[in-house]
Formats: C-alpha cells, structure tokens, sequence
C-alpha cells in the first residue's frame, strides 16, 4: 500500500513539473514574439504555483510594464511584500516598475531600500544584485554585490562583480577583481585566464594587456605570490614576449622545482616563434638543471635544431661532440635522425644520412621510433628524385598509423611527392583530407599548397606553369636555390600575366633571401604589391619588405613605411599584429 502511494506521488510531482516546464517555454516563446498578454496569463499561473520564484516574477511584472498595466505589478508585489517584509528583493522589481513609469526619485527610494536591506537579508544579497543586472542597473548590481560580500564574509561574488565591469567597458577595474578574487583563492588560476583572455590580445601595446599587466606587477610587488608570476608569464607568452615569459618562469622555478617543465615548453614554442635565443637559453637550463635523461636529450637536440636554423658554422662540430660525449645508443637516438636531416637538406649528402639512418633504426625502440627513421630514409629519396621509392614508404606509415600525427605527416609528404612528380590530381586528394588534420601546421601546410594547385592547374588543356613551378619547388625543397631561382624566371616569362606569376615573384624572393640577394628580392616583392593591391601575397610582401629593412639592411625608417602599409590598408591580414607592434617599437613609442 505504502509503495503505491509513494508512485502516486511521485506520478503526480512529475506531472506537475512537467506542465510548469511546458507552460513556461510557451510562456517565453510568447514573450520573445512579443505577445505580452497571451505571456502574462501563463506566467500568472506560474507565479500562484511557485510565489517567489524570481523569473517568473520578473517576466510577468514585464508583461504588464509591456502593457502599461503598472498598477498591476505595484498590487502583485506591494501585496508580497505585506505578506514577507523579509524578501527585500522585491523592492527592485517594485523600483524598476516606478522607473518605467518615468518616476526616477519614486524608483531611486526602493533600489536604495534593497541594498540597505542586505546588511540585515544578507542571503537575499546575489538576488538583489542578479535583479539590478537583469534590469540594465549596472552600478547598483556592483553595489549590491560588494556590499553581500561585505557583510557575509563568506560569500564571494568577485566573478560577478568582474564580469560587470567588462560589460561597462571598465577594463581595468574588472582586472583588478579578478586578480582579487585569485588573492583570495589561487585555485582559480585556470578560470581567470579563461575569463580574461577574453580581453586582452597578443599584441603587447592592446591597452586592455598593458591594464592587466599593470594590475598583475603592483599586486606581485605588495603580496608576492606564485600565481602573479604565473598569470605574467602566461601574459608574456601570449604576447610573444618569450624573454619576459622566462623572467617570470625563471622566478616561479627558483621556488618550485615542477616547473622546469613549463621553462621546457617555453623554449619549444619560442623555437617555433624563431626566438631562438630565449629558446636556447629555456633548453640551456633543462640540459643543466633536469634530472631526467629524456629532458636533457629531448633539450640538446632542440638547441642542435636552433644551430642548424641560425645555421652555426659550429654545427657540424656540436653535432661530433655530443656522439663523442653520450655515444651513438638509445638514448641519443632521436639526435641520429636529427643528424640525418642536416646531412640531407644543409649538406647535400643523402647517402651519408642514409648510413646514419639505418644505425638508427637499430636503436629504435617502437614502431613510432622505426617509422620517424623511414619517414626521413624517404625524405633522403625525395631529396634524389626517387619518387615511386619514397612514396612506398610514406604511403605504408600512412597506413600504419592512420589516426595518428605521425601518419598525416607521412600523407602530406605523399600529397607533397605527389605535387613534386605533377601528379596534382592526387596531390589535392590527399591535401583536401588534411586541411582538417588536428595539427594545425599540417592543416596549414596543406591548405596552403591544395589553393597553390588549385589557382594554377591547366584548365582545358592549356599550359599554366604549374608544372614548372612544382620543379622549382622541388630544386628550393632540395637546396638546390640558384637552379630553382633560374627554372621561376623562365615560369615568369613564360607564363606572365597568369595567376601563377605572383607565386612565382614570392617564391624566387624568398630564395633570394635565402642567397642575401636583397635587392632581387625587394624587387620581386615590391613587383607583387604594384601587380593587384588586392592580390593574396600582397600583405605578405608587404610584411617581408617590412622584415627585410630591419632585420637585414638596418632601415627602420623603410621597415616603418612598409609596416604601416599593413596597420592602415589591410587590417585583416594574419600581419597585423606583429606589424603594429614592430611599427610603434620603430617609432619609439614607450608603454
């Protein structure tokens, strides 16, 4: 008996919620159509089932404000608040129901009897100020929340009151709450830049990131704490400051030893931003601080990788060294097929890489490690024009490792053979796949080569110069520069005025760069920016020639010209920042 009464029970409960959950999405579905009327009756009865619940009070007082039944809303909560005094968040609904009838001193008198209700309702406190948020009150919210926290110690609403500062624009009083609330509980470390990273940008002179920071360094320099040098040195790092990035990691490590990790990943993402001397200086302090062979492995052979990309003339030397040192074993595996690579595409030498291939692929200690030394065995083919060969392979780790990075890597390689040999038809089949590969330089690689094929395949039998452009790809591929530069100036020539000539401008500027032809390569650049203002390599030539002035020929004042070019002409181009920030350092603009 007492088990069917309990069914009963539970049947009628959830026939009940069930009705107020489908009157109430009818009830909305009316009031977003703004048909008020039809709303307010459905909401009239949500309100005499559930009294005091404050959505539907607040959607049914708006029905009648709506309808100008203001009467109708003084009566509903005048009448509650006979009833309980105590819910002193009434008076905002009761406030903000005189301030549509253009009463502001009426409305002022019952905003102010809310808040000063709190002090003695302190649990009323979020309601009071979620009311004044909902109805637009921004400072009254503030207000009506600092004022709970004040009062009940343990409340904490340093979210709330942060986040509606971001909502009036007051930046950087919204940075100090959050950094606040972080003082009082740094497990919101993660939450905090979430938030926050809403805000601020990567370029270091945004003057919501200078607010933050500034924020950040005066509460590190009157509390001290690990969490300010961890939310700067996320700053930093997003910014691309990667040196003051390990400033702050530096600090944080002198104090705990578990963040020699963190200085780890620093100097692999400024080693992939081309700040190769914060990164040697972050795998510096690995080799001589971690107490982990792989570390110290993984961080020599990502300082050997920034000496062959700063092409040290001590390169072949350091490389000697380190086998002299470790020995050529297990451990020193992953530097062998490092190796291998400079013998292949710095000197020239694929057979020698090849030898050190297949001694590494004796210390190999999984299928993962086996295949990275047949991926770079079919780089050395490709290297010397074996593409059937090379393709053998890729194609079998392609296979082998479908749903890891390690095969599409080896199908982009196959996308990219095939493109070599002018095979495009399945190049682009491959390419299309791998614009969707989670590793967003594959996926970047591949969609830029699939629009390269794309733009300039033949179209109805007739010639366009991809063909050649592809041997000229595959000389620059092979280091072969003076050959490629001379096969793009026969594809200039002969195929002028087609969509594949600015292609071809950028490609041989870019190899003149490589041979410290300056001149040639402004030349080519500046030859692409007259073609069509509008072109896609436009903002890109723009940036080299900006890059070009400063880094090589020592001419701010030109590198400022061309910057400038990009902030003021194409302001959605993926240069913007950098030249903005680059522009202003020119400048001498001081933070």
């Amino acid at each position: 008996m007492k088990f069917r009464l309990f069914l009963f029970i539970l049947l009628v409960n959830s026939t009940f919620s069930f009705s107020q959950s489908s009157n109430y999405a009818l009830a909305e579905n009316y009031f977003r159509n703004n048909e008020f009327e039809k709303a307010a009756q459905l909401y009239k009865d949500l309100v005499t089932k559930s009294p005091y619940n404050t959505s539907y009070l607040t959607r049914l007082t708006s029905c009648y404000q709506e309808t100008n039944n203001f009467k109708k809303v003084d009566q509903l909560i005048t009448g509650k608040l006979k009833n309980r005094s105590s819910l002193i968040y009434l008076n905002v609904i009761l406030g903000y129901n005189y301030e549509k009838q253009q009463l502001p001193d009426k409305a002022e008198q019952f905003y102010k009897k809310a808040i000063k209700g709190i002090t003695k309702k302190s649990g009323y406190g979020g309601t009071v100020a979620n009311l004044f948020k909902g109805y637009n009150k921004l400072d009254l919210a503030i207000e009506a929340y600092k004022k709970a926290s004040k009062v009940n110690k343990n409340a904490h609403y340093g979210f709330q009151i942060a986040q509606i500062y971001g909502e009036k624009g007051d930046f950087e009083f919204m940075f100090q709450e959050y950094v606040d609330y972080l003082d009082k509980n740094d497990s919101y470390l993660n939450v905090v830049k979430r938030y926050t990273s809403r805000y601020i940008t990567d370029d270091g002179e945004d003057k919501n990131n200078i607010l933050f920071k500034k924020v950040l360094l005066k509460k590190s320099v009157s509390n001290p704490k690990n969490v300010w040098n961890d939310l700067l040195s996320w700053l930093f790092t997003k910014q691309k400051d990667y040196g003051k990035a390990l400033i702050q990691f530096k600090a944080l490590y002198a104090r705990n030893p578990d963040k020699l990790a963190s200085i780890h990943q620093l100097g692999k993402i400024a080693f992939e931003n081309d700040d190769f001397e914060t990164a040697k200086k972050c795998f510096d302090i690995i080799i001589k601080d971690t107490s982990y062979e792989r570390d110290k492995f993984n961080a020599i052979l990502m300082n050997l990788k920034i000496a062959v990309a700063t092409k040290d003339p001590e390169v072949d030397q350091r490389f000697q060294d380190i086998f002299a040192t470790y020995g050529v074993n297990k451990a020193t595996f992953p530097i062998q097929v490092a190796h291998a690579d400079y013998l292949i595409f710095s000197k020239n030498k694929p057979e020698e890489a090849k030898v050190t291939l297949e001694k590494a692929l004796t210390f190999a200690k999984n299928s993962y490690q086996k295949a990275r030394v047949q991926l770079k065995l079919a780089d050395a083919l490709v290297y010397q024009n074996k593409f059937n060969k090379a393709l053998i392979y890729f194609s079998r780790i392609q296979t082998r490792f479908k749903n890891h990075q390690l095969g599409q890597e080896a199908r982009f390689k196959v996308a990219q053979t095939s493109y070599f040999k002018n095979d495009f038809k399945w190049s682009k089949a491959q390419l299309k796949v791998l614009k969707g590969s989670s590793s967003q330089l594959i996926a970047n690689d591949a969609a830029d080569l699939f629009l390269t094929i794309s733009d300039n395949e033949p179209k109805d039998s007739l010639p366009s110069g991809l063909h050649k452009y592809a041997q000229a790809d595959l000389l620059a591929y092979q280091n072969k520069n003076k050959e490629a530069i001379t096969l793009l100036t026969d594809v200039l020539k002969e195929y002028k005025g087609q969509s594949i000539e600015d292609e071809a401008l950028f490609k041989q500027a870019d190899l003149f760069l490589r041979l410290k032809k300056y001149e040639e390569a402004i030349s080519n650049y500046l030859k692409i920016t007259e073609m069509d203002p509008q072109g896609i390599l436009v903002d890109d030539a723009y940036y080299k020639l900006g890059e070009l002035y400063k880094n090589m020929l020592n001419n701010p004042e030109k590198a400022s010209e061309y910057y400038q070019k990009i902030i003021f002409d194409y302001p959605s181009s993926i240069y913007l920042v950098d030249a903005r920030k680059k522009f202003r350092k020119l400048r001498g603009d001081t933070i």
